[in-house]
């Protein structure tokens, strides 16, 4: 398969050839069990290095779509049949490198937000004073809706983005827009908290057991929840990832009609891989994933902020149920974070972080 760079686009050539391989693979160019091209053979069609093709390859393996062996090259391991098999046993116990990851402190920078503090002030002052709009401020969301694009693969409206005070609150929300009588599946072992505010709001929810790439296909198939509840990158407290072929499970499961996936983002952003982890909601083509995540991990623990992204048929029923909710977040600190967003301090501090956690990665090996 050739395939062609176009150096005048924003996007580096290792993400456009990485983009093609992975769509070729999953429209089932290249099948279950087969072999890519060389990285010299691609390299020479393409016009580009071998590292280049070594780089997109390898977000190829980081995803879940190839892997690479020993004197065999790059095998693809995705295949679209996944779930109607028995999924891998989960493991026992989570990893102890992922515990010690969760416990990391990788807040930001104090005198960075100490400086983006005063800024806001001194440019916005008694504006700060204003009450937020209900869903949030549209400087806050229209920096999300940039920033989602540009690192996250999400390409969404801002009126389809809601700010809350965190996950806690945006769960709250999702069980009045959906409904208490629905049931929702959840990972097993999952965030405690999610058992605890689905019970708090008299929600009937199962606990679906994971694999060692995600929900066991068995239990999927089998249950009886019409809204999935996942958290595709590392699972807490299990560890566990969701493979490729596991998030385009999800997909499929959650095809028919009247289904939702709830997709909790947490701590993606601190993926050791050179690329985002990919979304489901990016992926997925059926406007019936409702994307969330927060800045606690990514700025610190005492901000509690968070957002979701709406299907969009589910926009005008949020304003008609929900509209009448305040927003749970000062207006001050959305002008605080939409600063540190646009100005490029939320990502410089994340990239910061990744390039740490691959060299703390790398001194291992």
């Amino acid at each position: 398969m050739k395939y062609f760079i176009d150096n005048s686009k924003k996007e580096t050539a290792y993400i456009q050839l990485y983009r093609q391989v992975k769509e070729d693979i999953i429209n089932g160019v290249y099948t279950y069990g087969k072999k890519l091209p060389s990285k010299r053979l691609t390299a020479s069609e393409t016009g580009v290095s071998i590292i280049t093709v070594e780089h997109a390859y390898g977000l190829l393996c980081d995803e879940g779509y190839i892997e690479a062996r020993e004197r065999s090259g790059y095998i693809v391991i995705f295949r679209q049949e996944d779930g109607f098999m028995h999924s891998p046993k989960a493991p026992e116990i989570a990893p102890a490198e992922y515990i010690l990851r969760t416990n990391d402190d990788n807040s930001m920078n104090f005198s960075v937000m100490e400086k983006t503090m005063r800024k806001v002030i001194n440019e916005h002052g008694e504006k700060l004073f204003e009450r937020s709009p209900n869903e949030g401020c549209t400087i806050l969301r229209e920096s999300i809706r940039h920033y989602l694009e540009r690192s996250r693969g999400i390409k969404t409206k801002t009126e389809r983005i809601i700010i809350g005070s965190g996950a806690e609150h945006l769960y709250g929300l999702i069980t009045y827009l959906l409904g208490r009588e629905r049931t929702y599946g959840i990972e097993s072992p999952s965030y405690k908290k999610i058992e605890q505010i689905y019970t708090l709001n008299g929600v009937k929810y199962e606990s679906l057991p994971l694999s060692s790439d995600g929900i066991n296909s068995t239990f999927l198939n089998k249950t009886s929840a019409d809204i999935l509840h996942v958290t595709p990158y590392r699972s807490f407290p299990s560890g566990v990832t969701a493979s490729a072929s596991k998030r385009h499970e999800y997909i499929r499961w959650a095809a028919k009609n009247g289904r939702y996936i709830i997709e909790d983002d947490f701590e993606s952003e601190f993926t050791v891989s050179r690329k985002s982890e990919e979304t489901i909601f990016s992926i997925s083509d059926n406007d019936n994933v409702i994307y969330m995540n927060t800045f606690s991990k990514t700025i610190s623990p005492s901000l509690r902020v968070g957002y979701m992204v709406l299907p969009e048929h589910l926009i005008d029923k949020f304003k008609e149920k929900l509209g009448f909710y305040s927003c749970t977040v000062p207006t001050y600190i959305q002008y605080v974070l939409a600063e540190l967003i646009t100005n490029g301090d939320f990502e410089r501090h994340i990239n910061k972080v990744r390039r740490q956690k691959r060299k703390e990665l790398n001194s291992k090996k």
